[in-house]
């Protein structure tokens, strides 16, 4: 069998049980692997022939992208093995290629308690950043959601999301209603049009306007920090972790939702089983 036959399969395969965002990404590296192997039979395709063409479609690449794109070439040939030939070898499942787009060690967040999280928002006087900030920390909204969103899509506490980082045609976020009502303070005082940017700033400027909020109570802090704090200050009052990952993170599965959440010391176990039985 050839490389492209085996690729239309492959794709074929994966508009069925995949997401678009999935789909489309493996159609980039299968484009550039038949443009180099497209007409070779399988078994000619070694690992001495992949590594030069996954360093050239790697080149530059920021590492998290370098690792993405052999994990999805290695997950085509992986296909290839469990489900057209048993007897072919993935030419990407060697010690030297798994080394060198090794993924990267797990990272446990640290918490920011309510009450830093709290501060931070207090102790920021402009209100354009104060509302910034409270959209991730209050709305778990990513940095990227917050800086597209316009006046038109606020319906009282409903934000509609156009376009998500999902690939789906929208989502929606639920704020509190003190949020909502400074968030259209501010565009009113600011006189901003349904179809402007309530935040017309880059996503840089966005990032240095977080950590200077964070340096005010001597922490570093990223935009993403807040909307794991979201998460995580949910899950410690119990809202059931479904409610979590479907409505405030809006995550396609559990096991995504379960990392974002803070990993839980012995203090805090202890805590919060003296508070269950006393």
């Amino acid at each position: 069998m050839k490389i492209s036959e085996a690729a239309k399969l492959f794709l074929a395969y994966h508009k069925s049980h995949s997401k678009e965002n999935s789909v489309r990404a493996y159609h980039l590296v299968l484009t550039q692997l038949l443009e180099e192997f497209g007409s070779d039979n399988l078994e000619e395709i070694t690992t001495e022939r992949i590594l030069p063409f996954v360093n050239q479609i790697t080149d530059g690449k920021k590492p998290q992208t370098k690792r993405t794109r052999y994990s999805h070439l290695s997950a085509f040939f992986n296909f290839i093995k469990n489900n057209l030939n048993p007897d072919f070898r993935n030419p990407c499942d060697t010690p030297m290629l798994k080394k060198l787009f090794r993924s990267r060690p797990s990272y446990h967040w640290n918490i920011i308690e309510k009450e830093t999280v709290d501060e931070i928002i207090f102790r920021t006087s402009r209100p354009r950043n104060r509302v910034m900030l409270e959209l991730m920390a209050r709305g778990g909204m990513r940095i990227s959601e917050v800086l597209k969103l316009t006046p038109s899509d606020i319906n009282d506490r409903k934000l509609t999301l156009r376009e998500p980082k999902s690939g789906r045609e929208q989502e929606f976020i639920f704020i509190p209603q003190r949020l909502t009502d400074r968030l259209k303070d501010y565009i009113r005082e600011k006189g901003i049009q349904p179809h402007q940017r309530i935040f017309p700033i880059c996503y840089e400027a966005a990032r240095e306007m977080v950590a200077k909020a964070g340096s005010v109570v001597d922490i570093h802090l990223r935009p993403h920090d807040l909307r794991r704090h979201a998460a995580t200050y949910a899950s410690r009052s119990g809202v059931p972790i479904e409610i979590i990952s479907k409505i405030i993170l809006r995550h396609s599965n559990l096991s995504t939702t379960e990392r974002y959440l803070g990993k839980i010391s012995d203090v805090e176990a202890l805590k919060w089983i003296d508070t269950l039985y006393a």
